[in-house]
């Protein structure tokens, strides 16, 4: 397919520009799954960058699941996000919400972890708080992005360990992006998603309440890769 020549903006890094430009197209079907991108050369010609930006962009493309390389054939759309997604945030802004979200999969990997070990009743309380009041939010279907942010947080007050509370809390503008995209994603999406998100959400609390550490990171980091997962694929839209 041609692709039409679109003026970069410097805001935003070249390769975070050109990943939003290419997932437009990819989520107005465009671009069609399983179809073959254009060379790094048509790519980089049509959008005015270098080769280098070009391999970056794609790079991004297929850790998100979006595209995947095909040695000695080239690259192909894997996947096809939700339409709404260029609703709720900008195209050019995907690239950095997922890496917020990559991160968070380590760091709260750990607070987990470190909450089954460490938490008292009094912060096993709190997050149970936390976890009402997010399932309240979500099945009146007026998602609220406080209370899914605050839930994480108690885990990591749970961990025991300050400095984890201030690393969410100086990341808080992006994570609190992603989690602001996933839930009105959720909330235009069936009870089945909704219950799905929750149970997420409650099996963390289970896991650190009974004490297991490594159940406690393996929900945790499942739940995060499961919220990119439905970002991005529209298969799981509903």
């Amino acid at each position: 397919m041609e692709i039409p020549k679109f003026k970069i903006k410097k805001r935003q890094t070249l390769a975070d520009q050109l990943y939003g430009q290419i997932l437009e197209q990819i989520v107005s079907n465009e671009l069609k799954q399983g179809e073959r991108l254009p060379s790094e050369n048509r790519i980089a010609t049509a959008f005015g960058v270098s080769r280098p930006v070009v391999r970056e962009a794609l790079r991004k493309l297929q850790e998100d699941g979006l595209a995947e390389a095909r040695r000695g054939v080239g690259t192909f759309v894997r996947r096809r996000p939700p339409e709404k997604l260029i609703e709720f945030t900008t195209a050019g802004s995907v690239a950095g919400l997922m890496r917020a979200m990559e991160a968070r999969i380590t760091i709260e990997q750990a607070t987990a972890r470190l909450a089954a070990r460490r938490a008292s009743q009094k912060d096993l309380a709190q997050i149970e708080v936390r976890l009402q009041e997010l399932d309240a939010s979500m099945q009146s279907r007026t998602p609220s992005v406080e209370a899914d942010y605050q839930f994480h947080r108690a885990i990591a007050a749970a961990s025991g360990n300050e400095v984890f509370i201030q690393m969410l809390d100086c990341t808080r503008e992006a994570i609190e992006q992603g989690i602001d995209v996933a839930q009105k994603l959720t909330r235009e999406g069936s009870q089945a998603r909704l219950d799905t998100v929750m149970r997420e959400h409650s099996q963390i609390l289970e896991a650190i309440r009974a004490g297991d550490s490594e159940a406690a990171g393996v929900c945790m980091s499942y739940h995060l890769l499961q919220a990119r997962t439905r970002i991005t694929d529209h298969a799981n839209a509903t």
